[in-house]
């Protein structure tokens, strides 16, 4: 047990070793920190990364997940995303913020993806407008954005360290969207399906590490609810003007269950144990789940 001066707001292990264990965190005064588990007293890179708030974290390039720098990606109220390399010190490595005269939003959900070789990788962001956006860090641009018309409340690539396949993008009024990153139409974007899971916001998406076709979104209901993705007899098809153009597949809900009467904030599965999965609700209890016969779906 370990405590600090400042709220921690969200945390990451995906940019370390398993042998290092270290642990970045974002808290509310805008600060990110890494700390050494082994020896927490000082933090072994501390930043002011933002003015305010950090919402949310996302590591690669540790744990044997994606290949390239060990890199974590931060989003802030304060309507920036920075992404940092904790071998650099004190400035990011990449800023992606407002253009001058463009109003802040808040960023609620960052995640990376696409980080399957040395050269590649992105970084998605949700922010509380609707806003999905996609960063290329290869060509340091703006890649794709699009808008789901409600806060977005967390967003995961079904793996970080593949080709962009799918992503998945949760928000306030109980709907997610799934897009298929396969094919980037030049002016329709990705194909996407949505689905209204409940009537309340869906505070996070964890994709099943053995099987990314399936996933877990847990709501402000105190319910969680188990999907499959069902791909489409092809994934892409041409335009009239001949480009090619994804095609959405549907997806069905397998299982769903109601832990609590509060939400469900956090959510993750195991990559050892298939099934084992720990849930955090606003009812200060912590759950570990286990999810069975996932080898028959």
């Amino acid at each position: 047990k370990i405590e600090k001066a400042k709220p921690i707001k969200c945390g990451t292990f995906g940019a370390t070793s398993l042998q290092q264990r270290y642990l970045a965190t974002g808290d509310f005064g805008g600060n990110l920190h890494i700390w050494n588990l082994e020896a927490p007293e000082i933090p072994v890179y501390s930043v002011k990364g933002h003015k305010e708030i950090i919402n949310s974290i996302d590591g690669v390039g540790g744990l044997g997940i994606g290949e390239g720098a060990p890199e974590i990606v931060t989003g802030s109220r304060d309507g920036t995303v920075k992404v940092w390399d904790p071998r650099q010190k004190d400035t990011p490595v990449a800023n992606m913020e407002p253009v001058q005269g463009e109003s802040k939003r808040d960023c609620w959900t960052v995640a990376f993806g696409n980080a399957y070789n040395q050269e590649e990788r992105v970084v998605c962001a949700g922010y509380d407008n609707g806003d999905i956006k996609l960063f290329d860090l290869k060509t340091m641009s703006l890649r794709w954005e699009t808008n789901i018309k409600n806060g977005v409340c967390s967003v995961e690539f079904d793996r970080k360290d593949v080709n962009m396949n799918k992503l998945v993008a949760t928000s306030l009024e109980g709907k997610f969207h799934v897009f298929d990153m396969r094919t980037q139409h030049p002016t329709k974007g990705f194909a996407s399906v949505s689905e209204k899971a409940q009537k309340s916001t869906i505070w996070q998406v964890r994709h099943l590490p053995q099987n990314r076709d399936i996933f877990m979104t847990s709501g402000g209901a105190g319910s969680l609810h188990l999907w499959k993705y069902e791909y489409p007899a092809q994934r892409s098809k041409k335009d009239s003007e001949g480009a090619e153009m994804g095609v959405a597949g549907s997806v069905s809900l397998l299982q769903n269950v109601t832990l609590s009467t509060q939400p469900i904030s956090s959510l993750d599965w195991s990559p050892d144990k298939k099934g084992l999965c720990v849930c955090g609700a606003f009812d200060q209890t912590v759950r570990v789940l286990i999810v069975t016969k996932l080898n028959k779906v």
